[in-house]
């Protein structure tokens, strides 16, 4: 039986691939814990594939998952949680910012009969730019979606096999870890973690990719926009009415000295323009729901290696 499993997305972390999996050893080593290790190839530019084919054949616990190409973090993520056999799954970075000996402390505290253990990052080792586009990515995502999602939690956690369970049925077409743990609900708690420095490359998020997932995940999980837009047509028909009360007003109190057209085309063109972002939001959600009806897979397996298909 196995205790443990850690599923690691790759996409340029080839550098830090070797020491990551040695660390992980060492800490199931002394935990006296069955593990194992597996890599999940998305897609990168990079030798991470070459990299992960080698350990794999050194050590039958590591195994190796090669995506047909770059299908995002989180389908690769979800790829590995759907390949993974232990009792307990561990998700984290590659890059080495997520400190694998903080598992141990992950561990301790799911003998408490806590079933998600998030790993918060008190002391962030990154620039301002991505702690800043973090903390407001995080604080749209929980604005529409009404989660408690904290800026400080990334993937990194420990969690029971039921949980996994429970988000693989889950079945959305948009895959975003931490949404789905939160949405399944069971027994969580979060542990201050350490956080190192990245050692090598940048960050594949930029402002841009996250603006992207927050808007994905929004749809995803939440109608609030199309309630924000609703909302937004009321107010726009009561100040249409008042400003028809109005006018009539000054029409019959005969105020309107001059007539003008100014005014009636500014109004057509912003009412034009609330029309096509109504409609713009509503076929936003019917996209999402094409996509769900196609049942297109989140990302296609092209190699395995210690994995029996």
């Amino acid at each position: 039986m196995i205790e443990f499993s850690v599923v690691v997305p790759l996409y340029k972390c080839s550098e830090t691939l070797k020491e990551l999996c040695a660390r992980l050893q060492t800490v199931f080593n002394k935990l006296e814990k069955t593990y194992e290790i597996i890599l999940v190839n998305d897609g990168s530019p990079g030798n991470d594939w070459e990299v992960a084919c080698s350990l794999s054949k050194e050590n039958k616990n590591i195994k190796s998952i090669n995506l047909s190409r770059n299908f995002g973090q989180h389908p690769a993520i979800f790829c590995g949680l759907e390949n993974a056999k232990g009792e307990w799954i561990v998700v984290m970075d590659g890059d080495l910012q997520d400190v694998p000996e903080e598992i141990e402390k992950l561990y301790l505290k799911a003998l408490a009969g806590v079933d998600i253990i998030l790993a918060a990052r008190t002391e962030r080792e990154d620039k301002f730019t991505k702690k800043l586009s973090s903390f407001l990515f995080y604080k749209t995502l929980n604005y529409f979606t009404g989660s408690q999602l904290s800026h400080a939690v990334g993937n990194f956690g420990l969690y029971n096999k039921k949980v996994i369970k429970s988000v693989l049925g889950l079945g959305d077409y948009i895959k975003f870890l931490p949404a789905a743990i939160n949405w399944v609900g069971y027994k969580s708690d979060v542990v201050e973690v350490l956080h190192s420095k990245r050692k090598e490359g940048v960050s594949s998020y930029n402002l841009y990719s996250l603006l992207s997932l927050a808007f994905n995940n929004i749809v995803s999980f939440s109608n609030k926009p199309l309630k924000i837009v609703i909302k937004f047509g009321f107010i726009l028909v009561g100040i249409s009415l008042f400003m028809i009360f109005y006018n009539f007003y000054l029409k019959i109190t005969d105020k309107i000295t001059v007539d003008g057209y100014s005014s009636i085309v500014i109004s057509m063109w912003f009412l034009f323009g609330c029309m096509i972002s109504i409609i713009g939001v509503v076929g936003v959600y019917l996209g999402k729901v094409f996509d769900q009806v196609k049942n297109r897979p989140t990302y296609i397996v092209q190699e395995k290696i210690n994995i029996e298909s």
